[in-house]
């Protein structure tokens, strides 16, 4: 009560100043005889002023609540820390200054910290129609409203100072109350400020949910094509190591010596334990070794491996889904048989290491295209693993047969493969 009473007292005694100012003007000047117009046209301000102050208290309270005297002030200040980096905090500055009613074109610093932009007061009710806004609009009076934000940039923040205030001196705050209107625009900004980080935030939540959605969903397929393996292989192993046993048991023990040694690199691994170009040619040389007791003369095998390129991180199967078309596509229906080629080498970029198993077999004219499912499954599994970093190409071998090669970068896969 006592902050209502002090207010209108504000108001009643500023302009009973100002009324004895005219009333020592006039009598110097000696216009006696219009002071009865002057003390007419003071009463009538006074009485004008005291309703737009009761306008100015009960839509402060309107808005806020429980009223006290920084909240009756025409001038507010309020300090807005915004989380995030400069980039994307000043486009929500500047977004929330121009959502306020009736602006003007935000105007920005040169350094890009300061912002102004000009208000036209709007009444915050049209049931409760101001008589002293419409006696000051009559006299063309423009009472617009400013405000003025201040940012300080930090690496990671943005702390904005605000201040919503009547344009023209301060001295004028004794005389005009603004009816709530600054009040209004600082609480404005504020809740749009609010808004904005909000969103952003649920914004950044989604982007976090989907990247987990899409990367669950990688390994979830990487797992299904991880999986499809010739499955007659195997069978055809075992069937071989069983006609082997009675005919030549020293080939039918080094097959499934081979065979074991394969499985021991085919157990599934977790995916925190990523095979390596050393596991890999590892396993596809006891396949390749494998198929060499049952092909005999008809295969022959050379690879390549440098030592310090043996613990890269490296897709699992691929050189041996490449070993395979290898030789179902081209050495097996060639007459003779063939060459099989396994070489590993570091980029010219040092960046990323390429492995190309390569035969002299029938080549491309044969029954091959380089569009069959392993070989699509290699290209979508190294999409998934490492997007655009990692290269596959399959081409014609020199003088005959088929070269495909995987490049992949030395840090390993961006997901397990």
């Amino acid at each position: 009560m006592k902050t209502q009473v002090y207010f209108f007292a504000r108001i009643v005694l500023t302009w009973f100043a100002v009324f004895i100012v005219v009333q020592v003007l006039t009598n110097s000047l000696g216009l006696d005889r219009l002071q009865d117009v002057f003390n007419f046209l003071m009463w009538l301000a006074l009485i004008l002023l005291v309703i737009a102050g009761a306008s100015h208290l009960q839509r402060v309270e309107r808005l806020v609540g429980d009223i006290d005297a920084e909240k009756l002030k025409n001038r507010h200040t309020r300090q807005i820390d915004i989380p995030f980096e400069p980039a994307i905090a000043l486009p929500m500055i500047e977004a929330s200054l121009k959502e306020l009613p009736i602006s003007e074109n935000v105007k920005i610093s040169n350094e890009g910290l300061r912002f102004r932009v000009r208000v036209k007061p709007v009444d915050l009710d049209d049931n409760l129609p101001s008589l002293w806004k419409k006696a000051v609009t009559a006299l063309g009076i423009d009472r617009s409203n400013q405000v003025i934000a201040d940012a300080t940039t930090g690496e990671d923040a943005v702390s904005l100072k605000l201040v919503c205030e009547p344009e023209g001196v301060a001295w004028l705050d004794y005389l005009f109350p603004d009816e709530g209107t600054n009040l209004q625009n600082s609480e404005a900004v504020a809740r749009a400020i609010s808004r904005r980080i909000a969103a952003h935030r649920r914004g950044e939540q989604a982007v976090n949910t989907e990247t987990v959605v899409e990367k669950e969903l990688a390994v979830a397929k990487l797992s299904l094509l991880h999986a499809q393996v010739e499955p007659h292989f195997l069978y055809n192993t075992l069937g071989s190591a069983k006609y082997l046993i009675a005919s030549a048991p020293d080939k039918a023990e080094a097959m499934l010596d081979n065979l074991i040694q394969y499985l021991r690199h085919s157990l599934p691994r977790s995916e925190d334990e990523p095979s390596t170009l050393g596991q890999e040619i590892t396993r596809t040389r006891a396949y390749l070794d494998i198929l060499k007791i049952r092909m005999e003369d008809r295969l022959q095998v050379q690879i390549e491996l440098p030592e310090e390129l043996a613990g890269v991180p490296f897709p699992t199967m691929m050189l041996q889904t490449l070993a395979e078309n290898a030789i179902k596509h081209g050495l097996e229906p060639k007459t003779g048989g063939g060459r099989i080629w396994i070489t590993a080498r570091r980029d010219l970029d040092g960046d990323s290491l390429s492995v190309t198993v390569a035969d002299d077999g029938i080549g491309f004219g044969g029954d091959t295209s380089g569009t069959g499912i392993g070989l699509k499954n290699i290209r979508e599994r190294l999409q998934l693993a490492y997007g655009n970093a990692a290269r596959f190409s399959i081409i014609t071998n020199f003088p005959e047969g088929v070269a495909a090669s995987i490049s992949v970068p030395l840090s390993g896969p961006q997901a397990t493969a």
